[in-house]
């Protein structure tokens, strides 16, 4: 359509101009027929031709500036054509995807609700659950508060001794020991703790009538070995009264004292009381007092058995190496003649009593013993007759203990040097039998692995310088003895120490009653020293 509208407009012009240019050329023909001269045709003509042509050339310029222009058009029309189609395709597939996401939609409407349905139901148990675990968080803090405030600690005790002696056999027993307890604040003014040990065996049964040991022997066929309460107490410590300490019931000693009075694995029953001061002079550092009353027997039907006395303590800078810890006890015990008796029990009848001092007749049966503890080496008699017999002990018994413990420092802090000396004495004794001696000198120390201790005791015990059933039960004999200990203990681990002990002992005078010797051993002759070595390993927690 384009094409025959060009051409027709090309071939109207064309007509034109050759019409022009007839009606020009022929005019001067007819002209020269009439008229023999004619004002210069040829001029005008050749004018119009020239602008006929400058006009077509223009006509021509404006339809290519028309066709370049249509085909502009023409490509913009295409242009948006595809435009257009392309806009129908993507509405259409937006109106699929419409569709599709409103069907969508009301399928995620139904899922949205029922997911908000169920978590509504989980924020429901969540908030249960979370209910309850706060309630468990503060039971388990409660706890964990309450254990916090405690300690566990205790130890094993694995043991093999010899005993070897002139003129007896040779002994071999292997002996274990154990402990555990628990102590700590049980708030700020009061503190607690209770301990379990093994037990000991006495007349081949599983007893706990040895106050002085918890060693148990590896015998008795496998049986099971006996645990009780070695320890149980509580004390009270004021937060804004520091220097007053008050404890009741069956707990570890309050007061300095040596083997030589009471043994390490006895523990004593009642009250103690204890008022402590530190100082801040250069030599003073601290003072204290402590009263005690320790209860062994008391009695429905007669008068109890206690023990009343008081302790004195202060720890002095004697320079810049020397630190002295002197301590004096006086300790009265009352009814003592019960202990006599539990230890040693009359068997009724007993024949012609013997005068006070003079060795007893031995009955045919030996009763069972309340107290299974040390041998019996303080001097007795036989009290009252009849029925009514019992055993007592020929001295009341007072203690008063002077010791003089003295830590050096030698330059090296793994091998302080610590000296010891304490004298005792009976200031109710009967028989002159009163005084013991304990010294001790020891270097080294057991803090760190690897930690290395030596160390060397002696001891001399007079008869009745101290009750027997309840001092140191590793030596050759609790009282009327003479003996020597030598040590050693490395802390292999920092909880494990291995150590080793050597005791050499031996009685004082086999010539006093209840003396302790071999049968082989006349009575006032000199025994053979009995050596007892002790091989430990011993852990700690």
């Amino acid at each position: 359509m384009k094409f025959v509208f060009r051409f027709c407009l090309i071939t109207l012009l064309t007509t034109s101009m050759v019409a022009q240019t007839t009606a020009t050329g022929s005019a001067p023909k007819a002209a020269r027929k009439t008229r023999t001269a004619a004002p210069k045709p040829a001029a005008a003509t050749v004018d119009d031709i020239r602008a006929l042509r400058d006009m077509l050339e223009q006509q021509q310029q404006q339809i290519q500036q028309l066709q370049t222009a249509m085909q502009q058009r023409d490509e913009q029309l295409r242009q948006t054509q595809s435009q257009l189609q392309e806009a129908q395709a993507t509405a259409k597939a937006a109106q699929d995807k419409t569709s599709s996401f409103e069907s969508d939609t009301t399928s995620q409407k139904e899922s949205f609700a029922k997911l908000e349905s169920d978590v509504n139901d989980v924020k429901s148990n969540l908030t249960s659950v979370a209910i309850t675990t706060q309630d468990d968080q503060k039971r388990v803090s409660a706890v964990e508060g309450l254990l916090g405030r405690f300690r566990l600690s205790g130890d094993v005790r694995v043991r093999g001794e010899g005993f070897w002696q002139e003129g007896t056999p040779d002994r071999y027993r292997p002996r274990i020991r154990l402990r555990l307890g628990i102590e700590g604040k049980l708030n700020e003014d009061f503190a607690g703790g209770i301990y379990f040990a093994s037990g000991a065996v006495a007349d081949g049964n599983p007893s706990y009538r040895d106050p002085v040991s918890t060693n148990e022997t590896l015998t008795s066929f496998f049986e099971r070995k006996t645990v009780g309460f070695d320890r149980g107490w509580i004390t009270y410590n004021p937060n804004n009264l520091k220097w007053l300490s008050l404890t009741g019931g069956k707990f570890a000693y309050s007061w300095t004292r040596t083997p030589l009075t009471f043994d390490n694995d006895l523990n004593p029953e009642g009250f103690v009381g204890k008022l402590s001061w530190d100082f801040g002079g250069a030599y003073l550092k601290n003072a204290n007092v402590q009263a005690m009353q320790l209860y062994y027997n008391e009695s429905s039907t007669g008068q109890d058995a206690y023990a009343t006395g008081g302790s004195f303590q202060a720890k002095i800078n004697a320079g810049r190496w020397i630190t002295l810890t002197p301590t004096y006890t006086v300790l009265n015990w009352n009814n003592v003649d019960t202990i006599a008796q539990a230890a040693s029990p009359v068997t009724l009848p007993q024949p012609n009593t013997p005068a006070a001092g003079a060795p007893l007749p031995q009955p045919t049966t030996q009763p069972i013993r309340v107290i299974n503890a040390n041998a019996m080496t303080n001097a007795t008699y036989i009290i009252g007759t009849g029925t009514s017999q019992r055993r007592g002990f020929l001295s009341g018994f007072m203690y008063s203990d002077f010791i003089l413990d003295t830590s050096i420092k030698t330059g090296s802090e793994r091998f302080p040097l610590r000296l010891m000396g304490e004298y005792e004495q009976n200031l109710r004794a009967s028989n002159g039998e009163d005084r013991a001696y304990w010294l001790e000198a020891s270097v080294g120390r057991q803090r760190d692995k690897m930690d290395l201790q030596l160390g060397y005791s002696w001891a001399r015990v007079e008869q009745d310088a101290v009750i027997s059933q309840f001092n140191e039960s590793d030596m050759r004999a609790p009282t009327n003895v003479l003996q020597h200990r030598v040590f050693g203990n490395l802390l292999v681990a920092k909880n494990t120490t291995a150590g080793v002990t050597l005791w050499y002992g031996r009685t004082l005078n086999t010539a006093l009653q209840n003396a302790v010797k071999p049968g082989t051993v006349a009575a006032g002759d000199v025994e053979p020293y009995l050596k007892r070595l002790q091989l430990d390993l011993i852990y700690k927690f």
